[in-house]
């Protein structure tokens, strides 16, 4: 049976680098942040759907008449492929199907490095 690794809320799927002090995407990390494994750095490989968002007519009277719609989410900036920097303590590492993992809260990754064609913006 195959099993599928699902991200929910805001919250990123990163396959980790070995800590180097420079990146694989040619950022440059202090010693300390690499000796004290404050940060750490790796491929986005999957997302949860973002931050959930409330309905836009909250000020209804009448809760009850109020349509049942489907969940609405405020996108993330990081897309999967991208290179992140995050703090290490706020994410929590997993095993996968033999292959480790951290679990980033979307607000604890520092930079994004994405890459894209020449003349291209992201």
């Amino acid at each position: 049976m195959k099993k599928e690794l699902i991200v929910v809320g805001d919250r990123v799927l990163v396959e980790p680098e070995a800590g180097e002090e420079r990146t694989h995407v040619g950022l440059y990390l202090p010693q300390t942040a690499v000796d004290s494994r404050a940060v750490q750095g790796g491929r986005v490989v999957a997302l949860g759907p973002g931050v959930p968002v409330g309905p836009l007519e909250t000020a209804d009277d009448e809760p009850w008449k109020r349509l049942r719609r489907e969940p609405r989410y405020l996108p993330m900036q990081a897309r999967v492929g991208d290179y992140a920097l995050f703090f290490r303590k706020a994410s929590v590492d997993i095993t996968f199907e033999g292959k480790n993992y951290f679990v980033v809260p979307h607000d604890a990754i520092l930079v994004i490095v994405r890459e894209t064609p020449d003349g291209d913006s992201p």
